[in-house]
């Protein structure tokens, strides 16, 4: 991987379309709250710090979501190019997310990924990251 890519805040001016065709080349979206620009839109809203993008020059080559609520942090989605990828940037994205839930001194990260998804639950293994004994559960509420 190249050395000269800098990892930085989100920004829309200079992010949001390149950041909406990463995801689209990455994710499958199976629902309204996935699309790209909405969950874009609703994070920057947060103003958080926590939404950086990985650059090499001006391209935007990787992006990582984080959130945290005080006491768990959360990886809310990690991407990259596919070009980019098994090169080391993955692992430089989180370790840059890792490092800023740390700072806000959280006490333990959460991430979910499809079971289906062998490839990416094992990079998250050889991050550290186990597969815990838990039900993940969701609602959809209707946004007012």
């Amino acid at each position: 991987m190249k050395n000269d890519i800098l990892i930085r805040p989100f920004s829309l001016d200079i992010g949001r379309s390149e950041t909406i065709a990463l995801w689209q080349s990455v994710f499958s979206f199976d629902a309204h709250h996935h699309e790209p620009g909405f969950t874009i839109d609703r994070k920057v809203a947060m103003d958080d710090g926590l939404f950086c993008v990985a650059c090499d020059g001006d391209k935007i080559v990787g992006t990582v979501m984080a959130g945290h609520d005080g006491h768990r942090g959360w990886i809310y989605s990690l991407a990259v190019k596919p070009d980019q990828q098994k090169q080391g940037l993955g692992k430089r994205l989180m370790a840059h997310a890792e490092a800023a839930l740390s700072e806000l001194k959280c006490l333990k990260v959460n991430l979910q990924a499809l079971d289906t998804n062998t490839g990416v639950v094992e990079f998250y293994k050889k991050l550290g990251y186990v597969v815990e004994p838990r039900v993940s559960m969701g609602k959809l509420l209707k946004s007012k």
